[in-house]
Parts: C-alpha cells; sequence; structure tokens
C-alpha cells in the first residue's frame, strides 16, 4: 500500500512539474503573442491565474475559474487571496509570499466543503509577477483515503488478532511485523519483532525445516508442528500455519502461531485419566463377573441344596396331615397346615428368586408369541387350586407379541397370580387382560387389571422393588418377587413397566415391550 502511495505521489509531482513549464511557456507568450497566449491558456487542461506585482488577477482561464468556485462573474482584476476560501488565506497566505519573495514555490491543498472538492494550488514568481496552477486532486485525494482506510482495516485487523501472527520476507528470511497476540506470546516489544532474523525464534536450528521451505511455502499453505523460544529463551510448543499473501505490493508469508504446548499437557493427562479408566473399568468388570458367579453358586444352593430339605419337611407335614391327623386336635391341625403353607411359600420364593437371577442371564428369542391360550392356561390352574373362588376372567381376542417366549410367560404368570392374590378377599372378582397402543409407534403395552384391594399411590415407586410389600403378608402371602421379575422381563426386552390404582379400589399393571 505504501509503495502504490508513493507510486502516486511521484506521478503527480512529474505531472506539477509539467504543468509549470507549461505555465512559465504560456506566460512568457503573454507579451510577445497574445493571440497564441490567450488559445493555449483555454487549452491548458488544469487551471492557470496570472497576478500582477500586487496580486491583482491579470489573466485567468476558464478551468481556473470553475476550480475558484468565485461568485464574481468577473475576476479579472480581482485580489487572489479574496477569491479563495478565508480559512486558506489565514493558513497559507504569509507562507506563501515568504517564499515567493525568496524566489521559491509554495504548493497547498484547499478543501471545498459545499462541492467536496480537493483543489490544488502551486505559485512561483514569474517576471511579470506570479503564476498559480490550479488542479483538481479529488479523485485522487479520495483513492489516497480508500487506500488508508484500507491500510488501516488491515493492520487493525492484523494487530487485534486473538492468534499470535507475524509476516515473513520470504526471501530475506527476516519478520516485517508481528502482532500484539504474538509481542505477548514471544515476551518481546512489536518493535523488536520488525527485521528480526526468522533463525531467533528458534533453537539450535531447529527452524532450517521451515526455512528451507519457505521458498515453497510462499505459494501454498502449510502447517506443521515445530518448537520455539521465547525472548527469555523458554521453550515453548507450537502449531505453526504458513500461507503466501501480498503485503505492501510485495510476496510475504504470512504465519498464524499457536501455543499448544497447555493443549498437549492436558491431552497426556486425558490420556493417562483414559488409562487408569480401562484399567478400574477392567477391574470392576472382574468383580462384576466374580460377584455374578457368586451369585448363580448361591442360586444353585437355593434351587438344590435348599428346596431339598424343604420337600423333606413338606413331606412329613403331609403324611402327619393324612395318618395321624386323628392323633392331633384343632391346635395341631392349624400348626401342621402353617407349617406345610410356609414351606410352599419358602420353595415358591426361591424358584422367583432363581427366575429373576437367571433373567439377566438368558438369551433373547424373539418370535411371535399369542398369549391367549397362556392366559386360560394360567387361569385354569389357578381355578384348580382354589375351585371355590368366584372370578371373571376377561381376555381380548388377540394377545400377539414380538418377544420371547419363555420371559413373556413368565411376566404374564406374576402379573396374573398378583392379581388372583389381591382379589382373593372380594366375594366376585374380575381379570382382565389386554393389549394397548404406547406413545410411540413401536411400542405395545400389555395390561392387567383387577378390582382387588388396589395400593396406595404414594408408593407406586417401590412396587417393582424385590422384597418390597405394599400390604401385610398375613393378609396376602408371598414372597414381594413378582412384579420385580415383570420389571426384569421389560427391560431385557428394552421396555418398561408402571401401574395405576384408583383410590385403593383395584389396580392396572402395564408392560412395553417394543415390537
Amino acid at each position: 500500500m505504501k509503495t502504490l502511495k508513493a507510486w502516486l505521489t511521484a506521478r503527480f509531482k512529474n505531472r506539477r512539474r509539467s504543468l509549470a513549464l507549461a505555465s512559465d511557456y504560456l506566460a512568457g507568450q503573454a507579451l510577445s503573442s497574445p493571440e497564441v497566449f490567450q488559445a493555449g491558456l483555454e487549452l491548458a487542461t488544469q487551471g492557470i491565474v496570472l497576478l500582477d506585482e500586487n496580486g491583482a488577477i491579470t489573466v485567468i482561464n476558464r478551468h481556473a475559474r470553475e476550480l475558484l468556485h468565485s461568485s464574481l462573474e468577473n475576476l479579472t482584476g480581482a485580489d487572489f487571496w479574496e477569491v479563495i476560501p478565508e480559512e486558506l488565506v489565514e493558513e497559507h497566505r504569509s507562507q506563501a509570499e515568504l517564499d515567493l519573495q525568496n524566489g521559491g514555490t509554495y504548493t497547498f491543498v484547499g478543501h471545498h466543503a459545499f462541492e467536496n472538492q480537493w483543489v490544488e494550488y502551486t505559485l512561483r514568481r514569474h517576471t511579470t509577477g506570479t503564476v498559480i496552477n490550479l488542479r483538481d486532486l479529488s479523485d485522487a485525494r479520495r483513492t489516497a483515503l480508500l487506500l488508508e482506510d484500507s491500510e488501516y482495516a488491515n493492520e487493525s485487523l492484523f494487530d487485534s488478532n486473538p492468534l499470535g501472527m507475524w509476516l515473513l520476507d520470504p526471501y530475506s528470511k527476516r519478520l516485517i511485523a508481528g502482532n500484539k497476540a504474538a509481542s505477548a506470546l514471544y515476551g518481546m516489544d512489536q518493535d523488536q519483532m520488525e527485521n528480526l532474523a526468522l533463525e531467533e525464534l528458534f533453537f539450535d536450528g531447529e527452524g532450517e525445516a521451515l526455512l528451507s521451505s519457505l521458498p515453497q511455502v510462499a505459494f501454498q499453505q502449510e502447517m506443521r508442528l515445530c518448537t520455539q523460544k521465547k525472548s527469555d529463551g523458554e521453550r515453548v510448543l507450537v502449531e505453526l500455519a504458513c500461507s503466501s499473501v501480498q503485503w505492501l505490493d510485495r510476496p510475504a508469508v504470512l504465519v498464524n502461531v499457536v501455543d499448544v504446548g497447555a493443549r498437549h499437557i492436558a491431552d497426556g493427562q486425558l490420556r493417562r485419566l483414559n488409562e487408569e479408566l480401562e484399567r478400574r473399568v477392567e477391574q470392576f468388570a472382574g468383580e462384576v463377573q466374580r460377584t455374578q458367579r457368586e451369585l448363580e453358586d448361591f442360586t444353585f444352593a437355593m434351587s438344590n441344596d435348599l428346596k431339598a430339605p424343604l420337600h423333606v419337611v413338606n413331606g412329613f407335614a403331609k403324611t402327619l396331615a393324612e395318618k395321624y391327623s386323628s392323633a392331633l386336635d384343632e391346635q395341631g391341625k392349624h400348626y401342621l397346615g402353617r407349617i406345610r403353607v410356609s414351606t410352599q411359600q419358602l420353595a415358591k420364593l426361591i424358584d422367583d428368586l432363581r427366575t429373576l437371577t437367571h433373567l439377566s442371564r438368558q438369551g433373547m428369542n424373539p418370535e411371535p408369541v399369542d398369549m391367549v391360550p397362556v392366559c386360560q392356561r394360567l387361569i385354569a390352574g389357578l381355578r384348580k387350586r382354589e375351585p371355590h373362588r368366584k372370578v371373571v376372567l376377561e381376555i381380548a381376542p388377540a394377545l400377539a407379541l414380538v418377544g420371547d417366549k419363555a420371559q413373556l410367560i413368565t411376566a404374564l404368570s406374576c402379573l396374573i397370580d398378583n392379581a388372583w392374590k389381591f382379589t382373593s378377599k372380594k366375594d366376585e372378582g374380575w381379570i382382565k387382560v389386554g393389549l394397548m397402543a404406547g406413545e410411540q409407534p413401536d411400542l405395545t403395552v400389555l395390561f392387567v387389571s383387577d378390582n382387588g384391594v388396589g395400593f396406595d399411590a404414594a408408593y407406586a415407586g417401590k412396587l417393582f422393588t424385590a422384597f418390597q410389600r405394599l400390604h401385610s403378608s398375613a393378609d396376602f402371602p408371598g414372597g414381594g418377587l413378582g412384579l420385580a421379575i415383570v420389571k426384569r422381563v421389560a427391560e431385557q426386552h428394552g421396555g418398561e413397566v408402571w401401574g395405576t390404582t384408583a383410590d385403593n379400589a383395584g389396580a392396572s399393571f402395564f408392560m412395553s415391550i417394543p415390537q
């Protein structure tokens, strides 16, 4: 930009010199050949004014009249300093007259605000008085202002950029300039960075690779990771992004500098944290596998070692009831019945625990399942066990689901057992089984409703937790695992479970199954 401004200035000086020679020639012709003088005066492309010894205008051409913007119709005989704007007179008259008395030349530029026009006035002594050349500098002035604005904008953007930036001459290998961020990064003033040799930013020739590639970098973009040094000798890890630019009408390399030392430290810490996390995950996974094996061993013990004595106890209790009931009074018979019921409940609890622990390890085998026959078979079994119960069963015409058949049957069995149990206090109970659409298009919800005792809605969140009971075991015997098994089946299928009640009168339980 500065080069272009210098070129424009030189060009204007050459034009001013040519005009001065032409003006002097025409002034010389004024006395010798008035006709030639007048013709040449009007043909001139710039304004020309001749003053006498007293400063009065003796000759003026058309261009000069236009550039002076005077309100006087006839300027001949008028004092020149009374024709131009008053502020120009106050600023330039004294110095101009002094320079002219010493045989010199005086030039100044005036701005006509109303016309938004810049005019250059050049005054020189001549044998007949003073010759004044007037030139319209409006276009040149606007160009210069645009150049100044552009240069200022570029310098502002460069200097205010939060990233460190410096400009490099690819031929001299010296810095042209550095912005504030680069100055802060390297710990040196911006003035110190100007004309700084590039190798002074590197350790022991580490910049040789960059130096050797600079002729190519000047015509392409390149990024690299390297080590540089600050003014105090401290080593800093930076990432350099080099690209070619034009700066002041000459090729240059613009270098963006990013201090990545902190980032690499953070990356190293993150890598170590990840390694530690992976180690802990492996350790935790091992502990989980060990716990799972222990749970499997415990479940196997319950399924075999614990149930065997229970069968023995239940068998002896049954034999006592059949063969020796006549020897027992009513209280003894009651105790014997309690023993049999307790052993059966404990056996059922062991079976439910085994089912709950095995569900998470069972493989999924999704297939279409018709749950209607399953419901009928389950209810038939319950009626056979308690033939005196009056329960109405409502089953939807179709209960088609896609899922693991064994797990779905287990969940439905728990739901129906639950409904059958909590309607036991009703003279006439009813149980309804059906399907409904879920909140999402791919969800189907299986529900079981009853008119039993219901539950306290304030404790609905505990319904599906193992061993959580909302009713007394004396009123409604059970192990508290049925709904937990239903929840586990739903989770295995990617679904959810929930329950609703109406003022402790009846309950509905829902299990969503993605289809």
